[in-house]
């Protein structure tokens, strides 16, 4: 088990539209995918940069993912994720060395992933996401 590469950073945004002014407009870069995940009230947006990408993430409502970070700490930064092999392993390795996962179980992430939380209190105060590419 080892993680490959950093897959995204994760940047919470009130607006996707208004956060490309930035990142495409200005930065020139390439957005390389978007999505809706209505279960987790999510719109994301991905951009690219080199080899890594960066995942916008608007609230689709006041009950996503996101909306509690939003209202406490503002946009920004909201977590870094790893592409690892296998997510389940990474899980129950973690829980193994006292590393706490948000769930026991992956979930389906943007662009047919499995994902978990790994929660920042263990983390060293970062949201850490495992990303499994299928």
């Amino acid at each position: 088990m080892k993680m490959k590469k950093i897959d995204h950073i994760g940047i919470a945004v009130k607006s996707i539209d208004n956060a490309l002014n930035l990142y495409k407009n200005l930065l020139g870069l390439e957005v390389t995918g978007e999505e809706v995940l209505e279960d987790r009230g999510l719109r994301v947006v991905f951009v690219q940069v080199g080899e890594t990408r960066i995942e916008l993430l608007e609230p689709l409502n006041e009950n996503s993912e996101i909306s509690g970070f939003l209202a406490k700490r503002g946009e920004g930064i909201h977590h870094i994720a790893y592409e690892v092999e296998n997510v389940q392993e990474m899980i129950n390795k973690s829980k193994e060395l006292g590393i706490k996962p948000l769930s026991d179980e992956p979930k389906d992430g943007a662009h047919n992933t499995k994902v978990a939380f790994l929660h920042p209190k263990t983390t060293n105060g970062v949201l850490t996401e495992l990303v499994e590419h299928r």
